[in-house]
């Protein structure tokens, strides 16, 4: 018994004694946890930054792409610098600058590399690689730097820059770490994840002087940088640097999009910059350059601008009134009973009015529209037909963000019935009469020229749309789409009652509200002029706006244009438009007696007038035609929460 229990006790000892030696086996030979702690003395990490995808447009036509530059990396307890007046001399810094650098570095870590001087380029970098030699502590690191060939697009592209801290401290999953880029704005923050591409991570062996003795265990734990994946758009560069040429001089935007897919064909805010200009080491002072500018070019007009539609929305008040059934094309109203004047004589028919941008007709559509189901002059039919107004103008985009890929797109205005009844204090207290401003796309209405470009695609597609958006691929076109750019939206107005409307605007441009230059041959230009109360210059000088398609039958390209303080839309806003779709179909211009008048238009205000303040509206000016009349501007109740004593809303508005 003693004999088998001394066997036992000895079993029990090899055992544990086994253990001990596998799990010495495993950590000392099979596990390098340690190993690789202990050589952290003696490995050192280097992160490998991958080269940023590059961006093309739909003719595979560079846009952006990647130039090698250095960042200088310093750290401060190695730093031996003899003369740090030549130093500075060298770098071309002051020594405000220097010391300035150099506190920050030490700040951060005396012993950690910290960046010293950000994209320098291969000649600057080769006139000082030699000298560096005799200043200890400094470390050049390839990197790359974004580079835009084309010298457009800025506001729509965005640009790449250094993430802030407190980006680093809200990012859901860790990735960026301090002194990484990142893009901002544009397309470069929308698809920053399949720009980025991955990083890699190269172990280096060095000696106790840091010099490198090459890669540790044979590049075993290395893993390798994946290049961003590249971007393709459906903007035609050619076009779209035309279109800048032609809005040289103004404010505004131009945006064109291929209504068959949404995919956006020209994105122009002007005044726009070169966006070269915050792709260097200069960063800083040129964006601060840009934020003081009077001009406001990193506005991005097509998404961020809202303003009055205008007589565009007119198209919208023929379509949905056709389909509630309040309005025909044979419908026919004169002049008389509306508040509102016009240039055209006489009454029309729904083409006529759309040809000649008949306001009486329009405040009638939309006057029978609103009381269709209800009693005339009531309040509650005005509440109920404005609440139907509303779910079908919705349907068109209006009154919400459309969904473009870009970030920062504003959803405007569009005015519900609680929207009024908190103005005038409650449901029964307004009426037609307070709200018919809205029949010609004045009033509380605002709406972006993406959202108009929009309306052109949908009257061209005669019924639906795709949602604008920028990107055609990744690699290639087709490839990695957001399924939400293919699903196409209704509007639920009938296929049939866009036709009497495309006629109008046809009209429109060969003999009604446009001038006769912009009816350019060969491309059958359909369209709709508007003209944009402006209050800032007590309306002396509003907005240009022309939205339309080209050709008639299959068209190719929808176009919107806004020229701000440029007067009436069938002159400035329309010979852009006109123009750019010339451009886009016979990838030429022919009209150049309405490009040489186009190219010479300033519509600048001055910039000492921007920041003045708002001055007060002019007397009535008798010698402009009656539609071009300015409105006074709305009572102030209007835009409080409590009931105005009176209001009268004595809307104008012109081609």
């Amino acid at each position: 018994m003693v004999e088998n229990r001394k066997w036992v006790i000895i079993g029990v000892f090899c055992l544990v004694g086994l253990i001990y030696l596998a799990r010495l086996f495993h950590l000392q030979v099979l596990d390098d946890t340690y190993s690789l702690g202990a050589s952290k003395n003696s490995i050192k990490r280097v992160v490998e930054i991958p080269y940023r995808g590059q961006i093309y447009d739909r003719n595979s036509k560079l846009i952006v792409y990647n130039t090698p530059v250095y960042d200088l990396y310093v750290t401060p307890k190695q730093v031996r610098i003899p003369d740090t007046t030549a130093f500075c001399r060298m770098m071309d810094i002051s020594q405000s600058d220097f010391d300035s650098i150099m506190g920050i570095a030490k700040n951060y870590s005396p012993v950690k590399p910290s960046l010293f001087m950000r994209q320098l380029s291969k000649e600057d970098f080769a006139r000082i690689q030699d000298a560096l030699v005799d200043y200890r502590g400094f470390e050049p690191v390839i990197s790359s730097m974004r580079t835009y060939p084309a010298h457009t697009l800025a506001n729509a592209l965005g640009y790449v820059s250094e993430i802030s801290k407190k980006q680093i401290d809200e990012q859901e999953t860790p990735y960026y770490r301090q002194g990484d880029y990142v893009g901002h704005n544009g397309l470069e923050e929308q698809y920053e994840e399949q720009l980025r591409g991955r990083r890699g991570v190269k172990f280096m062996m060095q000696n106790v002087r840091g010099v490198n003795k090459g890669s540790w265990k044979n590049g075993a734990f290395d893993t390798l940088a994946v290049a961003g994946q590249n971007l393709i758009t459906g903007i035609d560069v050619e076009v779209q640097r035309y279109a800048d040429s032609l809005m040289v001089n103004k404010v505004g935007a131009v945006v064109a999009v291929e209504p068959s897919t949404g995919e956006i064909l020209v994105s122009v805010s002007a005044p726009t910059y070169d966006p070269n200009l915050l792709s260097s080491r200069f960063f800083s002072k040129n964006y601060r350059a840009l934020v003081k500018n009077p001009y406001k070019p990193l506005i991005n007009r097509p998404i961020m601008a809202s303003y009055r539609p205008g007589s565009t929305f007119k198209l919208i008040q023929a379509l949905i009134a056709q389909q509630q059934g309040s309005l025909f094309p044979s419908t026919f109203y004169g002049h008389g009973g509306s508040p509102m004047r016009c240039h055209c004589r006489g009454g029309n028919t729904l083409r006529g009015a759309v040809t000649n941008s008949c306001n009486p007709y329009f405040y009638n559509v939309f006057r029978k529209f609103i009381y269709h189901n209800g009693q005339p002059n009531t309040f509650r039919a005005s509440a109920t037909g404005l609440q139907q107004w509303h779910s079908m103008v919705e349907k068109f985009g209006i009154g919400q963000k459309l969904g473009v890929d870009m970030p920062s797109e504003l959803k405007g205005n569009l005015p519900t019935v609680n929207y009024y009844d908190k103005v005038y204090g409650g449901e029964l207290r307004w009426k037609f009469s307070n709200v018919y401003s809205l029949s010609i796309g004045e009033g509380e209405l605002l709406i972006s020229p993406l959202k108009l470009v929009n309306l052109a695609a949908t009257i061209a597609n005669r019924g639906w749309y795709i949602t604008p958006h920028y990107i055609k691929g990744f690699g290639k076109a087709g490839v990695g789409i957001p399924n939400e750019y293919k699903v196409r939206h209704e509007t639920g107005v009938d296929y049939k009652y866009y036709l009497p409307v495309i006629d109008g605007m046809r009209g429109a441009v060969a003999h009604g509200t446009v001038t006769p230059l912009a009816n350019i041959a060969g491309i059958d230009l359909c369209g709709k002029t508007g003209t944009s109360q402006n209050a800032k210059f007590g309306h002396k000088y509003d907005h240009s706006i022309f939205i339309g398609f080209a050709p008639m039958n299959n068209p190719k390209i929808a176009v919107a244009v806004f020229v701000e303080n440029a007067g009436w839309g069938g002159v400035a806003a329309a010979s852009v438009a006109a123009l750019v779709a010339e451009r886009y179909l016979k990838r030429k211009t022919e009209a150049k007696v309405l490009e040489a008048k186009v190219l010479a238009a300033n519509y600048l205000p001055p910039a000492s007038q921007l920041a003045k303040p708002k001055p007060k509206a002019p007397k009535k000016d008798t010698t402009r035609p009656p539609d071009e009349l300015p409105k006074p501007a709305p009572a102030k109740p209007l835009m409080t929460a409590t009931r105005p004593k009176s209001v009268t809303i004595v809307a104008v508005s012109g081609n």
